[in-house]
């Protein structure tokens, strides 16, 4: 039970993670201190999918899943809901490319704004107080 628990439990933080990679930046946009965890983790999230790495997470929690006496994903709403969007059937080294690219498409966009504003603020003149 508490491998299967713990399992489950990794599948959620693996697909904030993910969701994080994808539009963490997003929080550069409100505060610009979030950029030294997002480039990292973006950084990963692109070299996993572009050189068809597997994540540790998804070993991690494959290890947990056997523990636990687990064949394979079922039963619960992780099982259901979470691993299909996280493992998507059909998954191809071409699929992987392509988000990889939607990653670097997403994270360039959101840095591009970063930028614009940051560039924005510095021609602004000091406020008197």
């Amino acid at each position: 039970m508490l491998y299967r628990l713990s399992a489950d439990l990794l599948v959620l933080v693996h697909a904030g993670f993910v969701l994080f990679v994808l539009a963490g930046g997003l929080l550069v946009l409100r505060d610009v201190r979030w950029i030294f965890l997002h480039v990292p983790a973006a950084i990963w999230g692109f070299l996993v999918e572009a050189r068809g790495w597997f994540c540790p997470l998804t070993t991690w929690e494959n290890q947990l899943r056997h523990a636990a006496g687990d064949a394979g994903y079922r039963g619960g709403f992780v099982e259901n809901y979470v691993i299909p969007w996280l493992y998507p059937a059909g998954l191809t080294r071409e699929i992987q490319i392509v988000l990889a690219g939607i990653v670097v498409l997403v994270n360039v966009g959101v840095y591009s704004l970063v930028y614009r504003r940051s560039k924005k603020a510095s021609r602004r003149p000091p406020e008197r107080i």
